[in-house]
Formats: structure tokens, sequence, C-alpha cells
């Protein structure tokens, strides 16, 4: 079975927002819609890039945003309608093992 077969396996999203607030509202819309079971909003960090370009600096939220890959896509749609930036990040990691209690949580929160 491959991994798009399996809607229960559980992946981090990593992704950024501008500012502490958008990154809260964000993470507690996908929550409380069980999009996500959980986001860990990390402030303070610096990202330099290329856009249009130009080379660019600015200050950004780092959000880790945990869900199962049956919530994926749906989370993916409503996190671009919400965040401010044109081309947000939106990176995918498998999680192939971890504590099994905390990924049960998991996967009912997000049931």
């Amino acid at each position: 079975m491959t991994r798009a077969e399996k809607p229960d396996d559980v992946v981090l999203v990593y992704t950024t927002a501008a500012s502490l607030v958008e990154a809260e509202t964000i993470a507690e819309d996908l929550v409380e819609r069980r999009l996500i079971a959980c986001a860990n909003i990390l402030p303070g960090m610096r990202s330099i890039y290329r856009w249009k370009g130009q080379v660019e600096r600015g200050d950004e939220v780092v959000m880790i945003l945990k869900t199962v890959r049956a919530r994926l896509h749906e989370a993916q749609a409503r996190f671009r309608e919400a965040h401010s930036y044109d081309t947000p990040a939106f990176l995918v990691v498998d999680v192939p093992v971890g504590d099994e209690a905390y990924l049960a949580w998991l996967r009912a929160e997000t049931a």
C-alpha cells in the first residue's frame, strides 16, 4: 500500500506566516475545523529569499502543523484562503514513526 492510500498517516506541514496574529488565527481555525490536531508556532524567524527578481528579507513566524494525510488537501485549501501571502510555503513531511499514544490522539483529533 502506498502512502497516498493510507489516509490516517500522520504528516507535518512546515509553513510560515507574516505575523504572530496571523499564525494564531490560521492555526485556531484549522484546529476548530479538525483539519489539524495541533500547531506549533515559533515567532522570531528571519527569512532571506528571492521574490520577483529581488533578494528580500523579512521577519516571519514558523508554523508546524500536525495532521493526517486524509485532511491534508482540505487543510491546505483553507490555509491558502486565510493566508496573506500570494505563495505561502506548505511543505509536507511524512512521519513514519512516533509515540503510539500521541499518534492515536492526533488521529482522533482530526477524525
